[in-house]
């Protein structure tokens, strides 16, 4: 990767961690999950409505490093209007590519792809993942009710 792309997505990511996007609580998400990396400290709490299969609206709190908070700031923009199915499979993709896997180049990641370098430092991937686990396990919870 060049060295401007990579400045480029540490702008994007710094972007995200210092004006987190959808952050707050929904007062009436249908779905809470509160999740932690005891590892280094990271936690999230994810709220979101889901509405005949559409997650309608998602917010996030928490702390932690930029790297998870970033990642879900960019996690509640990318699922916001999706199919329950459609938010899981993007979470599969960010998965992948987290894992250093070969991803579909026609998938538009948006900010999302910004993260792709954390694939590179095993120690970050569950800083990036843990409100996309989030997100997994309140959607599959949600199947299930």
């Amino acid at each position: 990767m060049s060295s401007n792309l990579d400045a480029l997505y540490r702008r994007v990511i710094m972007d995200h961690y210092k004006k987190p996007r959808n952050r707050g609580i929904l007062e009436d998400g249908s779905h809470t999950i509160n999740m932690n990396n005891p590892t280094c400290g990271d936690r999230i709490q994810l709220t979101f409505k889901v509405e005949d299969g559409v997650v309608e609206d998602c917010r996030f709190e928490g702390e932690g490093c930029s790297i998870s908070m970033s990642s879900a700031s960019m996690m509640t923009q990318a699922i916001k209007g999706k199919k329950v199915e459609e938010a899981l499979q993007m979470s599969k993709i960010f998965s992948d590519m987290m894992q250093g896997k070969e991803i579909d180049e026609n998938i538009d990641l948006g900010d999302i792809e910004a993260l792709h370098g954390v694939s590179k430092f095993p120690a970050r991937i569950k800083c990036a993942t843990l409100a996309w686990k989030a997100m997994e396990k309140g959607l599959n919870e949600g199947e299930k009710q």
